[in-house]
């Protein structure tokens, strides 16, 4: 795995690593080096020697640094000079960098692969508001139609998800980076009733990728549609579990769902730090399980799949001591 080293002015550093854990999960091999207004250059090439030693693949490492032209900046530039056949330097940190280069770890094992890969992303995470100030961009080339491997005409579901939160950091990224969709659909009566949600969703939707929210039974007439949709790579985000039983029962055919997150709220427990129940949603999910769809319990896709009727039995367990 390609090693990662954060450097920057101050703790810029430290807080975009804690950030990127947040959104993407814990990382192997990825290290946070500050220059400190009391350190000098010497002191700074010192940590920066220190973290490279730290990981498993010294050969393949990325510098992600604040600044070009600064200390930090410097002092990897010297390094990299003995490594520049595989090293390589990415200037002007910001988190949609940093996110996009630990998706790319998944499926590239060259620094300057992901360097070269990570710099577009980059670009785009700068936007304002209002939209007016945005520059236009140029035109981009056609990209290739998506592979379907999906019944003819019909959506290819690459990705079924029951999160509470819905579209966020960890699904924009790590998920779609894997799955690689072309539409992203929010399934649910709530939201699609909610404008201001909506919105937000859509805003959220990362580059290149549609996002919609559409009521459950507008979602069962389209799964049934075999006209219009074939080739397009389809992620259903569901907000409960209740409205993912309703589509599968209405003919959406989901044979597996990624289990998310599930906030608490009154009258709930919570087994696990993501995941809580009330009896409903434990008679749901045994529905779900009796229909044959697969239950895989995990944040992000790197994450080992937690064992959900271990989980519905702790929670059916805390439940019933309530009573």
């Amino acid at each position: 795995m390609v090693g990662i080293i954060i450097a920057s002015h101050g703790e810029f550093a430290k807080g975009i690593l804690q950030s990127g854990s947040m959104i993407f999960g814990e990382q192997e091999d990825v290290k946070a080096v500050t220059l400190m207004p009391s350190e000098g250059p010497d002191d700074l090439r010192a940590k920066l020697q220190e973290a490279v030693a730290s990981f498993s693949n010294q050969d393949e490492v990325l510098f992600l640094v604040d600044l070009w032209g600064g200390t930090p900046f410097n002092q990897v530039n010297n390094l990299f000079e003995e490594h520049k056949d595989k090293w390589a330097i990415v200037a002007g940190l910001n988190l949609p960098m940093l996110i996009e280069a630990y998706a790319s770890r998944l499926s590239m094992e060259s620094a300057q692969e992901i360097a070269a890969h990570i710099i577009e992303t980059a670009k785009e995470g700068v936007k304002v508001r209002p939209e007016a100030l945005q520059p236009e961009e140029a035109p981009k080339a056609a990209e290739a139609a998506p592979v379907s491997s999906g019944r003819p005409g019909h959506f290819d579901y690459v990705l079924a998800r029951i999160d509470t939160r819905l579209l966020h950091g960890q699904v924009a990224t790590a998920w779609t980076k894997t799955t690689k969709p072309d539409r992203i659909i929010v399934v649910s009566d709530n939201v699609a009733k909610d404008e201001l949600r909506s919105s937000m969703i859509k805003q959220a939707a990362p580059s290149g990728v549609k996002a919609h929210i559409v009521p459950i039974d507008q979602m069962i007439k389209l799964a049934k549609d075999d006209q219009h949709f074939g080739g397009t790579r389809a992620m259903l985000l569901f907000e409960t579990p209740q409205d993912a039983l309703k589509a599968i029962e209405g003919g959406v055919p989901l044979e597996s769902l990624n289990v998310g997150s599930m906030a608490h709220s009154p009258g709930k427990v919570q087994p696990n730090k993501v995941l809580a129940f009330d009896q409903d949603d434990i008679d749901t999910y045994k529905k779900l399980e009796d229909m044959n769809v697969e239950l895989d319990v995990r944040k992000v896709p790197t994450d080992s799949k937690d064992n959900m009727d271990a989980i519905m039995k702790k929670a059916q367990d805390e439940l019933n001591a309530k009573k």
